[in-house]
């Protein structure tokens, strides 16, 4: 199913997040944390909360995202592995987590989540992200 007008960014994504675009299925984010890489891919869909509610096209256009996504991602920031999740436990609106993990980061090898607060991008940092990503986010649209 297409993006509709009807779709709304949950109000928890659009505080914690920066837009970086949109491909052709999704919103794409970036989590306000420089700790690590980390983007946010939100299927412009409304109502949806898991990944099985969507059309099969759109189950298979959001695994193609994703996965370019990635791989991109680790190629860019030179990772040691991926973490991709769907958990949507405070946030129920369907959105895939890519954050890229790097061997003795803060939280390695546990999960991001509650280890630490989100150290927010200065402007400039923000910037630098934004260019090292455009070409990945118009790779996927």
């Amino acid at each position: 199913m297409p993006a509709t007008s009807d779709f709304q960014l949950h109000q928890r994504l659009a505080a914690d997040t920066v837009s970086l675009g949109r491909t052709r299925l999704c919103q794409v984010r970036l989590m306000n944390d420089r700790t690590w890489p980390w983007v946010i891919l939100v299927p412009a869909v409304p109502g949806i909360r898991e990944i099985y509610q969507l059309e099969v096209n759109d189950q298979q256009r959001l695994l193609t995202e994703s996965s370019a996504l990635s791989k991109d991602m680790m190629t860019l920031f030179g990772g040691d592995k991926m973490n991709v999740a769907a958990l949507g436990n405070m946030v129920p609106q369907l959105h895939l987590h890519h954050i890229v993990r790097f061997e003795g980061d803060p939280a390695w090898p546990g999960p991001v989540w509650g280890k630490q607060a989100p150290v927010p991008y200065s402007e400039l940092e923000l910037e630098s992200v934004r260019k090292k990503l455009n070409p990945v986010i118009s790779s996927l649209a």
